[in-house]
């Protein structure tokens, strides 16, 4: 359901059950799966993935090239219940930021440019562009730089190794 007043780019890409509440600016190319709310006052940038079942709150930024995967929340209010939301502010998510599964971003928090949040972390302070946070509160791990994965080897280096350990 796309509510009136939402400005949205060309390529716009949703499945079953996505909300998108008024008053949002959804760049080209962007793409957000099933049963996820993007909650109005929203900027999103071009080329975003937003993946199933994730909660985009209330004046929340998230720039160019950012994946959000499944379950995500992004928070807005620091004083849940309170009478009055004078202080309502979603995170920001800085271009190429990717969010892991479960994780949960509070209020105010600035994920930076090509960080990486580990699934099921809850982002409590600020992340430096380019490293990674896990845990609970999210903690710095190391550098994206530094993360390798046995599947980015040439598929013979690959294979070779899995042969090794089988």
């Amino acid at each position: 359901m796309l509510y009136a007043g939402s400005q949205v780019g060309d390529g716009f890409e949703t499945g079953h059950n996505v909300v998108v509440r008024e008053d949002n600016a959804i760049g080209t190319d962007v793409k957000v799966w099933n049963n996820s709310v993007i909650d109005y006052g929203c900027v999103i940038g071009d080329r975003v993935k937003i993946h199933s079942n994730c909660y985009v709150a209330q004046f929340t930024t998230i720039e160019d090239d950012v994946f959000i995967a499944p379950g995500v929340s992004l928070a807005n209010d620091p004083h849940p219940g309170s009478a009055t939301h004078l202080c309502m502010r979603g995170p920001t998510i800085k271009a190429g930021a990717q969010i892991g599964m479960n994780a949960t971003v509070l209020p105010f928090v600035v994920v930076g440019e090509r960080s990486l949040v580990g699934a099921g972390a809850v982002v409590t302070r600020d992340v430096p562009p380019g490293m990674v946070v896990v845990g609970n509160p999210a903690r710095v791990l190391k550098p994206v730089s530094e993360v390798m994965c046995p599947l980015d080897l040439a598929r013979g280096e690959y294979l070779e190794a899995t042969e090794r350990t089988t």
